[in-house]
């Protein structure tokens, strides 16, 4: 490793631009997307800021440790689906609950009511054709100037990630299933 001194100035010029609602997403191969946008739910709530978190692929009852949190702490987080492609039963089912939760998701994000509506793991539906492309842009485009909205998932779309203001891509280096290690609760859920 290599040791730095550290900057004594800043190294970036300070933004001049008004304050206003991000579009956030968080995509890539690697760990942490949704960990990252219920960080910023935290952070956003903790400054006194109404938060709503939809997923897209968890069920309503699921009580993963966040849901456990979350609710402790008056967080509202909403499961709209069936689980993974995998574990489903019934894959229009499944299509049909991302259209209905997008409904939901939509017309939190249009109300304008939320500081922050979190839209985890949606680029599962868009990937799988069960929501349309175009009406996710259009809300994204027309909502309140004050809503931050963070969107999840593996491979987002290439017009999506133009659309957003930032653009994180979560890089795989290492990770521990790779070495036979399974999902730890705490860890991935």
């Amino acid at each position: 490793m290599d040791i730095e001194t550290p900057p004594l100035q800043r190294d970036t010029p300070k933004p001049q631009g008004e304050r206003r609602g991000l579009v956030l997403v968080h995509t890539g191969n690697g760990k942490g997307k949704t960990t990252a946008a219920l960080g910023l739910a935290l952070r956003a709530h903790g400054r006194g800021k109404r938060v709503k978190v939809y997923q897209f692929m968890k069920v309503p009852t699921a009580r993963f440790g966040e849901h456990r949190v979350f609710e402790q702490l008056g967080i509202a987080i909403e499961g709209l689906g069936d689980g993974f492609s995998w574990k489903s039963r019934d894959l229009e089912h499944s299509a049909q609950l991302a259209r209905d939760g997008w409904a939901k998701a939509q017309a939190c994000i249009c109300a304008g009511e939320h500081f922050l509506v979190v839209l985890d793991e949606i680029m599962y539906p868009l990937r799988y054709g069960w929501l349309a492309l175009e009406p996710v842009l259009a809300c994204l485009r027309e909502r309140p100037a004050h809503v931050h909205v963070v969107l999840t998932g593996r491979n987002a779309p290439g017009e999506l990630m133009a659309l957003a203001d930032t653009v994180t891509e979560m890089l795989a280096v290492k990770h521990h299933f790779q070495a036979g290690v399974p999902a730890q609760r705490g860890i991935e859920d």
